[in-house]
């Protein structure tokens, strides 16, 4: 049974049975040419604690990773697990899975004609992109702590602004090390075209990492990103995100959200070891 079709068979959580003696061979052949494909990309582009997990878990070319053996490695690192899950799940069941250090993933992959771009996350992006990070303690625990302040902020009615600080953190963050500027986001590290640009095209910004200007910032889904956020470490991420973010939300809320493409006075520009000059739209203290 080819595993791209629609289940239906999911209880409350939207958890279901993988079911990987089900995948075709033509889809263990799609996750070979993916993953070595991005393997090759990532040689000096992804950042060490990656690359690290991924060698970890024993991820391989040889075809889509069975989930159980995934979590039972994952457990004993850092106490995640992975579970199964149909697609896309309602905001709510997402941060209650990440706070309970349940990692949700889709089963499905991409087909040939969708290798560089794909609207939804698939088996790929999931278990290549963000699995290997969770084997880090300290990002896993930023990622149990995210999920407890999204169910928090959806309480709050703030929801979009911790949305941002996933999008341009877990999916499209960037870590300064002291061999230059690297990947540590999902969404760039299973992105063939993205791996390249984030850290090469001289048209994106890169930017110091600040909490309240991530959540004041839109970004775009349907294009590589134009601004990305560099952190120094791990740490600093976990720390500048532990704090309540309950007085915060209010403080940002009265403030002009910045265009994705922006800079404003205070950011801090970096530039990549690999990159070019950049050309940035810069907005004045009077605009924001």
């Amino acid at each position: 049974m080819s595993m791209t079709g629609t289940r239906q068979d999911f209880a409350s959580e939207f958890t279901i049975e993988q079911e990987w003696q089900g995948y075709s061979a033509e889809e263990h052949a799609i996750w070979r040419l993916l993953f070595e494909r991005q393997q090759r990309l990532l040689v000096g582009r992804a950042c060490r604690e990656y690359l690290e997990g991924l060698g970890g878990l024993g991820v391989e070319a040889d075809g889509i990773p069975n989930f159980r053996r995934l979590s039972d490695v994952l457990d004993a690192a850092t106490g995640w697990r992975i579970v199964a899950v149909p697609g896309l799940v309602p905001d709510d069941v997402f941060f209650a899975h990440l706070a309970r250090r349940r990692f949700p993933s889709t089963c499905f992959i991409r087909r040939r004609d969708q290798l560089d771009y794909l609207q939804e996350p698939d088996v790929f992006h999931d278990i290549c992109g963000h699995v290997p990070l969770l084997m880090n303690p300290v990002f896993a625990d930023y990622m149990q702590a995210y999920g407890e302040g999204g169910l928090k902020a959806q309480g709050l009615g703030h929801l979009q602004r911790l949305a941002r600080l996933y999008w341009y953190t877990v999916e499209f963050g960037l870590i300064a090390t002291p061999e230059g500027l690297r990947i540590y986001g999902s969404g760039i590290l299973s992105s063939a075209g993205e791996s390249v640009y984030s850290l090469e095209d001289p048209r994106p910004n890169r930017v110091r990492f600040e909490l309240r200007r991530v959540m004041r910032t839109r970004y775009r889904i349907d294009t590589f990103q134009e601004t990305y956020f560099v952190i120094d470490d791990f740490q600093q991420l976990f720390d500048a995100t532990r704090p309540d973010f309950a007085p915060i939300y209010p403080d940002i809320a009265a403030l002009p959200d910045i265009e994705a493409d922006a800079l404003i006075d205070e950011d801090r520009e970096l530039h990549s070891d690999r990159g070019g000059k950049k050309m940035g739209r810069r907005i004045t203290a009077a605009q924001v």
